[in-house]
């Protein structure tokens, strides 16, 4: 009697693919904040600028993400990635050119941060579809934790290489390397992508593990071959579903806290630890990376936690909700840093609120439980988008608080105050999280023939 073949684990490597394309593209965005002191010594840029600068690229990333989701669902994820790795890479590389093209640096480099958040929005909505078509209900909640951890891994890895190559070379070649290395991704990524059903590597006991689970194992198929299965269109109707759901709004505002604590470490906190605690260039990358590895740990850790009380509870609320809790409300302990001298205690106390914000970044996680089948996608485009209009708001704000106060101490204040709103967010607004069912027009006109 021969056994059963085991199961593939060809989703592991997909989940690694895609985190590594997150983990390149939160470095490609954060560039400035490790070549920022340096521009602005050479450039004469001012800490509002910076802000700008920083800013802008969360413009075109909240404009993009929800089409960049569309595009995604009509043309699968595969070539949206490819051709978003591509583009961005590309830009990167003439943003490292721009001081020797013209004599207007500023206005040139807002321009190409732009074109920057425009073309890296496809990575969120595509990864979300990915881990929706690879991954079972019962480890989406690790997966989802795996693939958030990107953006600490991104500034443990990148941020200390960034440093010395500015420290070494000068700023301009943070971007020419990044962007190279960039170009190669996009090309490993389209030689080796593959979607379950087209993989070459996957067994069917694989296959139906995942289908069993709840995993959608022909959603790109239908993506990109409309013969296949109805074909995915999210129209302005479904969209409006997703805004009068009580559950995907406070998601939504938890999202946009999670997202304002993000974008001060992947912009500010370089500046910070130069600025107002005197670490040189090349110290403070390497400083950096210090709470970005407790947020890398906090980040898994809290994807196993989650599914872990997932199995022991069967409330997948319970198990979703707690995880947030905990993390978030330690990711305020940055205050703290106010009160403190020592560069030591400093150190600790932003590796504790990052290991913290790291273990409440269970939205990836959230949204493939939640989202509706249809338009996973769409609903993953718009949830990134929402969030990160943090990333225009935050860095902003914290430009103009330094720039008017001359310190960073408000600017702590009001980036840790985002963590408690989050969590306050997920326990009073979003109640029981589950899957949203779209109604259809029939269904509308039934439920309005039955109230009348």
């Amino acid at each position: 009697m021969h056994s059963q073949p085991k199961k593939t684990h060809s989703r592991f490597i997909i989940l690694a693919m895609i985190t590594f394309v997150l983990t390149l593209a939160t470095g490609d965005r954060a560039t400035i904040s490790v070549a920022g002191p340096e521009m602005q010594n050479q450039l004469g840029i001012t800490s509002i600028e910076i802000g700008y600068l920083f800013s802008v690229f969360s413009w075109a990333y909240v404009l993009c993400m929800t089409p960049a989701g569309w595009i995604a669902d009509k043309f699968g994820s595969k070539r949206a990635m490819f051709w978003g790795i591509l583009l961005w890479s590309a830009i990167t590389v003439v943003m490292g050119c721009v001081s020797w093209i013209t004599a207007a640096v500023v206005p040139m480099l807002l321009v190409l941060r732009f074109l920057l958040g425009m073309t890296e929005s496809p990575v969120g909505p595509s990864s979300g579809r990915i881990i929706a078509a690879w991954f079972p209900s019962s480890e989406r909640g690790v997966a989802g934790a795996i693939f958030n951890s990107a953006q600490y891994a991104s500034i443990a890895i990148f941020t200390p290489l960034m440093a010395w190559l500015c420290h070494e070379f000068g700023w301009e070649h943070v971007f020419i390397v990044m962007g190279f290395i960039g170009i190669g991704v996009a090309l490993v990524w389209l030689k080796y992508f593959h979607v379950p059903m087209k993989h070459p590597t996957i067994n069917q006991q694989e296959l139906d593990y995942i289908k069993e689970g709840g995993g959608l194992i022909d959603l790109d198929i239908k993506a990109v071959n409309p013969a296949a299965g109805k074909k995915s269109k999210a129209s302005l109707k479904d969209i409006a579903q997703l805004f009068k759901s009580r559950m995907l709004v406070g998601i939504f505002i938890g999202q946009y806290c999670i997202t304002a604590i993000t974008w001060f470490f992947m912009t500010w906190f370089p500046i910070y630890l130069v600025k107002e605690r005197g670490f040189s260039i090349l110290q403070a990358g390497f400083m950096a990376s210090i709470p970005a590895v407790c947020g890398l740990v906090g980040g898994i850790a809290s994807g196993f936690f989650s599914d872990w009380m997932l199995k022991k509870t069967g409330n997948l609320s319970l198990a979703r909700k707690v995880p947030i809790t905990i993390g978030l409300t330690l990711s305020a302990s940055m205050i703290f840093c106010n009160y403190v001298q020592s560069e030591a205690l400093v150190i600790f106390l932003m590796s504790a609120a990052f290991f913290g914000k790291g273990f409440g970044s269970l939205g990836w996680a959230v949204v493939a439980d939640t989202a509706p089948k249809q338009i996973i996608g769409t609903t993953g485009g718009l949830f990134n988008s929402l969030g990160n209009i943090a990333g225009i708001v935050t860095p902003l704000v914290i430009g103009y608080i330094i720039s008017s106060t001359g310190s960073f101490q408000m600017a702590l204040v009001y980036v840790g105050a985002h963590g408690i709103i989050a969590v306050l967010s997920y326990w009073i607004i979003v109640g029981k999280i589950q899957r949203l069912e779209l109604t259809t027009e029939t269904e509308e006109k039934k439920i309005e023939n039955y109230s009348h």
